[in-house]
């Protein structure tokens, strides 16, 4: 590859934020699905459905504008590869389509940012690359163009905030579980490692930890790109990057215990508020019923100091809806507890945070909590989507018959765009107070 064509792709790399990631393979029917019923909300609506050509398990979404169009992308959980749908009307959602992935079988591919990850719950000594780097000026072809080869896990939730760095939850040899690992990818077509940072015990000469430790990502840069506020088990960190090459902890607050230790995901989402100097933070709920882990968490978290992070207040306990047929979430089966927020802030194309902070909580749906009064999160509306008679049956964390809502991601039209294992991507609307004033159409 010539050093023009190198630069003109660098170029346009970095004049994206959050880009999504695929590679063409053709092109499927374009089509429109009603909305399944059965669902249940409050202070919600559903206004749109795809049930992705008949890929349940939708994970992890990006979404960018270009042309006019609104393309919204996603990973799969069951299926190896990543699926473009055509949200520009979120009523109509059209199918556009899947790309498989060209590479060794039974890895996930359900990260989905500019930069690719592709990571596996076991050491592969085939897995070849861990992160792939994709040229998506032509937003619906998108073009490989590198790789970065890691270890024998791959990498799991990496971020690009734009710019010069991409980072990386990566296995890498010699450590136990994923570590913080920084590439420079200005060149995109030779990306390079330049910085990395392990939680005391991940370095397989040391002596193991006692307890739940590693990176599960994403690493969230601060607007000056000098400080990394994210979740590092055991513990919420704040990291000094100023010298990239050489990360410095700030402070920690440790979360686990006495919080739920189910791994690396213990502490599975950070998310900061800038302007607020607060911090979101959450665990990520594993196993079914709430008999076997210590309790998940919720939480907002004092970042004015950075050195001395402090937990501020907790989230409420979602209710069920008073004619469910179970006492509580725990009583329904399946997973229940925190998973993901909308995370993707740095693009242009998502909302940024504000009072209003949208919460997957697995077998009890889509969560809404008012943060205006950070001391008393307070719940204002959620959405559970139906149960899917006939579904597909899976093995592994995905067995449970029960239905549980994954991801979210929210642009800045307004609309609320939710995964789940069992359906599809559904298209949702906040009808309650506080909602922020979309700034875009």
């Amino acid at each position: 590859m010539g050093l023009g064509l190198s630069k003109k792709i660098s170029r346009t790399l970095l004049r994206a934020s959050v880009l999504a990631l695929v590679v063409f393979l053709g092109l499927g029917a374009a089509f429109a699905d009603q909305i399944p019923p059965g669902w249940q909300a409050e202070n919600m609506e559903p206004i749109g459905f795809s049930g992705l050509n008949g890929r349940p398990g939708a994970f992890k979404l990006a979404i960018k504008q270009a042309n006019g169009h609104w393309y919204l992308y996603m990973g799969h959980s069951f299926d190896e590869g990543w699926t473009i749908l055509d949200v520009t009307n979120p009523r109509d959602p059209k199918f556009v389509k899947f790309i498989p992935f060209k590479g060794p079988k039974n890895l996930l591919t359900s990260q989905v940012i500019l930069i690719t990850a592709v990571n596996s719950a076991t050491d592969r000594p085939d897995i070849g690359a861990a992160v792939l780097i994709w040229d998506i000026s032509d937003p619906t072809n998108p073009e490989q163009i590198s790789q970065w080869v890691g270890g024998p896990r791959g990498s799991h939730r990496d971020s690009y905030p734009g710019g010069k760095y991409a980072y990386l939850a990566a296995s890498v040899p010699g450590f136990r579980e994923y570590i913080l690992q920084i590439l420079d990818i200005s060149d995109p077509v030779h990306p390079k490692e330049v910085g990395r940072w392990w939680q005391p015990g991940q370095k397989i000469s040391d002596p193991p930890p006692s307890g739940a430790i590693g990176f599960h990502g994403p690493a969230n840069v601060s607007p000056d790109g000098k400080m990394i506020s994210t979740g590092y088990t055991p513990d919420v960190i704040n990291l000094d990057i100023s010298d990239i090459a050489h990360p410095k902890l700030i402070g920690r607050l440790q979360m686990t215990p006495p919080f739920a230790s189910v791994g690396p995901q213990s502490v599975h989402t950070v998310l900061p508020l800038w302007d607020r100097k607060l911090l979101y933070a959450s665990s990520e709920a594993m196993a079914s019923g709430c008999d076997t882990d210590a309790l998940s968490f919720a939480a907002l978290i004092d970042n004015k100091d950075p050195s001395k992070p402090r937990l501020m207040s907790m989230f409420p306990v979602p209710r069920p809806p008073k004619d469910a047929p179970y006492k509580d979430f725990c009583d329904k089966g399946g997973r229940f507890g925190p998973h993901n927020v909308n995370q993707e802030i740095h693009s242009p194309d998502v909302e940024k945070p504000g009072n209003i902070m949208y919460v997957t909580y697995f077998n009890a749906g889509l969560r809404a909590f008012d943060i205006s009064d950070p001391h008393l999160p307070t719940e204002v509306g959620w959405f559970i989507p139906p149960e899917r008679p006939g579904a597909p049956v899976h093995t592994g964390p995905h067995a449970s018959p029960i239905n549980w809502t994954e991801d979210v991601l929210v642009d800045t039209r307004g609309n609320i765009y939710i995964t789940d294992d069992k359906w599809g991507v559904w298209i949702l609307r906040y009808t309650g107070p506080g909602a922020p004033a979309p700034t875009a159409k």
